[in-house]
C-alpha cells in the first residue's frame, strides 16, 4: 500500500509539474489563429463558389485592361499638350537647346528651344547675305563653290584666305541712311570695320541683331572720313591688310597721303567697341537661355502634375462608382447608406496609396517619355500593354496546369479551364485593338475630332470603352459556353471543398474548447488552493491575537482577586468569582478553535 501511494504520488507529481511547464495560453493563441485562417479559406471558397459561372471575372480583367489604357492615355495628352505649347518642340533641357553658342551657330546648330531670341531667323538672316548657288560658274581661279559649307568664297590676297562671297544686296540695309562724305572734296564716309566683315562675323550675328548690326556699322565709333580712291582700295578688307598692302613698291598711306597711325588708332577703338558689344550680347545670350530653360521645366513640371492630378482623380472616382453600383444592389438605398458607400470608397483610395503612388510614377514616366520622343510613346504603350496581358495570361495557363490540385484532373477539363484563362487574356488584348479600329473609324467623322480637355479626342475616348464593350461581349460569349460545360464539375468540387475545411473548423473548434477546458480547472485549482492557503494564515493570526487577550485577562483578574498570601509557602489563593471566570474562558476557547477547524 505505501508503494501504491508512493507510485500515485508521483504521477500526480509529475502530472502537476507538466501542466505547469506547459504552455496552454500559447497553444490557446495558437489554435485561435489556426481558426481565423480556416475560417478566411472557407469564405474564400465561398466567393470562388459565387465566380463560377459568373461573368464579373471576365469583366474585372477588361476593365483592368481598359483602366490601364485610360490611364496612360491621360498621360499621353498631358505629353501631346506640351509639345503644342512648347511650339510643336519636344522636350530637350540640353544646355545646346536653349543657350546659343557661336561655335555652334556656325555650323547651323540652332537653340531652337530658346524662346526668348529667335536664333532660327538670325542664322536664316545670316545665310541669306552669301551666294548660295551652287549653279554658278565662276571664270577665275580666286573664286569657287564650298561643298562642305554650301557657299560661294573669293580668295583674299590681302590676308592670304578664303572669303565667303556676299550677295549684291547684302549691303543694302546698312548703306541706308549712312551718312555720306563730299564729291567736292573726293571723300567716302568709310567703315572702318567693313559691312562684309561685320556680316561674315559669327559670333556678332550669333548675339546681335540685324538692327544692332545696323547700328554699330553706322555709328561715330565706326565710321571714318576718307580719300575715295582709299576708302574703294580698302574694299571689305580689314584696317591693317589695307594698310599693309603694296602696290608698286607702295603702301596704303604713301599711295593715297592717309595718316597711317590715326587710321590704325580709329580702328583699335572701333574694334573695342565692336567687341565690348559682341560680349554683352553673348551674355544676353546665355542669360535668355538660361530663362528659357526654366521655362520648359517649369512647363512640362506643369503638364506632368497635371497629369498625376488627373490620374488620382480618376482613381477615386472609380473607387466612388464601384460603391455607388453595390449602394445600387443593396436592399437599403438611404441617405446614411449612401454617405456610408462615400465613406467606403474614399477609406479604400487610401489603403490603396501604394498602389496609387506606383500609378503615378508611371503617369509621370509615360508623360515625360512622350513629351521627349512624341505621340510614338503611345503606341509603345499600347503595344506593352498587349505584351504583358498575353504574357499573363500564358503564365496563368501553366500555373494552372502544373498546380498540384490539377494533376488528377482530366485532361479534356485541363484544355477547357486553359481555354478560359487564354480567352480572357485575348479578350483584354482584343479590347485595345478594337478600340484602335474605332477611333480610326470615328476620327473621319468631324464632330469626333473634338479634344476633350485633359483626356484627348471624343474618338480616343469612344474608341477605348466601344472596343472594351465589344470585345467584352464577345468574350463572355465564350467563356460562358465553356463554363456551361464544367460548371457542375467545379460547383461540386468547390462544395466538397467546403466540407472538407469545414470538418477542419470543427476540429480545430474541439481541441480550443479542450484546452479552455484545462484553462478553467487550472484556474479552479488555484483559486481553491488560493482561498485555502488564506483561511490558514486567517486562522493562525486569530489563534495569535487570542492568546495575547487570554494572557492580559488572566494577568488583570489575578491582581485584582487575591486575597491572601501565603509568603512561607509561596502559594495563590484564588476565590470562587475568579474561578468561575476562568472556567467560561476555557469554554470560549474550545468553542472559538472547532469554529476554525
Amino acid at each position: 500500500m505505501a508503494n501504491e501511494n508512493a507510485t500515485l504520488n508521483e504521477k500526480d507529481l509529475s502530472y502537476e509539474k507538466f501542466t505547469e511547464s506547459f504552455d496552454f495560453d500559447e497553444l490557446e493563441d495558437k489554435l485561435q489563429s489556426q481558426l481565423k485562417e480556416e475560417l478566411a479559406d472557407l469564405q474564400f471558397l465561398k466567393e470562388e463558389k459565387e465566380k463560377i459561372g459568373n461573368p464579373d471575372n471576365l469583366g474585372n480583367v477588361i476593365l483592368d485592361v481598359v483602366w490601364e489604357q485610360f490611364l496612360n492615355q491621360v498621360a499621353v495628352t498631358a505629353g501631346e499638350d506640351f509639345i503644342k505649347e512648347n511650339r510643336g518642340l519636344h522636350l530637350d533641357l540640353r544646355k545646346d537647346a536653349h543657350i546659343q553658342t557661336t561655335k555652334n551657330f556656325a555650323e547651323g546648330k540652332i537653340a531652337t528651344h530658346n524662346t526668348i531670341i529667335d536664333y532660327q531667323k538670325r542664322n536664316d538672316e545670316w545665310n541669306n547675305s552669301f551666294q548660295k548657288d551652287p549653279n554658278i560658274e565662276y571664270k577665275t581661279n580666286n573664286f569657287r563653290y564650298n561643298k562642305s559649307e554650301r557657299v560661294g568664297e573669293k580668295f583674299d590676297t590681302r590676308s592670304g584666305s578664303w572669303k565667303k562671297v556676299l550677295k549684291k544686296d547684302a549691303r543694302v540695309e546698312f548703306d541706308k541712311g549712312r551718312p555720306k562724305g563730299k564729291k567736292s572734296a573726293n571723300t567716302n564716309m568709310d567703315h572702318t570695320i567693313s559691312v562684309g566683315e561685320i556680316i561674315r562675323d559669327p559670333a556678332a550675328n550669333t548675339h546681335l541683331t540685324r538692327e544692332e548690326l545696323i547700328a554699330f556699322a553706322n555709328s561715330d565709333k565706326n565710321l571714318n572720313l576718307m580719300d575715295s580712291a582709299a576708302n574703294q582700295s580698302k574694299g571689305d578688307s580689314t584696317m591693317s591688310e589695307f594698310l599693309e598692302s603694296e602696290r608698286g613698291g607702295k603702301k596704303a598711306a604713301e599711295r593715297f597721303n592717309i595718316d597711317e597711325q590715326e587710321l590704325l588708332k580709329k580702328d583699335t577703338e572701333a574694334r573695342k567697341e565692336f567687341e565690348n558689344k559682341k560680349k554683352v550680347g553673348a551674355q544676353k545670350s546665355i542669360e535668355a537661355g538660361k530663362k528659357s530653360r526654366k521655362e520648359e521645366a517649369f512647363r512640362i513640371g506643369g503638364k506632368a502634375l497635371r497629369a498625376v492630378l488627373m490620374q488620382l482623380l480618376a482613381e477615386l472616382v472609380k473607387e466612388i462608382i464601384a460603391k455607388l453600383v453595390m449602394w445600387f444592389k443593396s436592399s437599403k438605398k438611404v441617405l446614411d447608406t449612401l454617405l456610408n458607400s462615400f465613406s467606403e470608397a474614399i477609406h479604400s483610395f487610401i489603403r490603396k496609396m501604394k498602389q496609387h503612388l506606383i500609378n503615378v510614377g508611371n503617369t509621370l514616366m509615360t508623360t515625360i517619355a512622350t513629351a521627349i520622343l512624341g505621340p510614338i510613346v503611345g503606341t509603345i504603350k499600347k503595344v506593352w500593354v498587349i505584351l504583358k496581358q498575353g504574357w499573363s495570361s500564358l503564365k496563368d495557363a501553366i500555373a494552372y496546369i502544373k498546380a498540384p490540385i490539377n494533376k488528377d484532373k482530366p485532361f479534356g477539363r485541363l484544355l477547357l479551364e486553359v481555354g478560359k484563362i487564354i480567352i480572357a487574356g485575348l479578350t483584354g488584348i482584343g479590347a485595345l485593338l478594337l478600340g484602335e479600329v474605332i477611333e480610326k473609324g470615328l476620327i473621319a467623322i468631324p464632330v469626333f475630332v473634338v479634344e476633350i480637355p485633359l483626356i484627348g479626342s471624343l474618338a480616343n475616348i469612344l474608341g477605348i470603352f466601344l472596343g472594351a464593350v465589344v470585345a467584352g461581349v464577345i468574350g463572355a460569349i465564350a467563356i460562358s459556353i465553356i463554363e456551361k460545360l464544367i460548371e457542375k464539375s467545379l460547383k461540386s468540387e468547390n462544395i466538397d471543398a467546403q466540407i472538407k475545411k469545414g470538418n477542419e473548423i470543427l476540429g480545430t473548434q474541439h481541441r480550443l474548447q479542450i484546452v479552455n477546458e484545462v484553462l478553467l480547472e487550472r484556474d479552479k485549482d488555484y483559486l481553491i488552493s488560493t482561498i485555502s492557503q488564506r483561511h490558514l494564515e486567517a486562522v493562525q493570526i486569530m489563534k495569535n491575537s487570542y492568546g495575547i487577550i487570554l494572557e492580559d485577562f488572566v494577568g488583570d483578574s489575578s491582581s485584582e482577586r487575591v486575597t491572601s498570601t501565603n509568603e512561607d509557602k509561596n502559594t495563590v489563593i484564588i476565590d470562587g468569582e475568579t474561578d468561575h471566570v476562568m472556567k467560561e474562558l476555557d469554554l470560549l476557547s474550545n468553542d472559538l478553535d472547532n469554529l476554525l477547524k
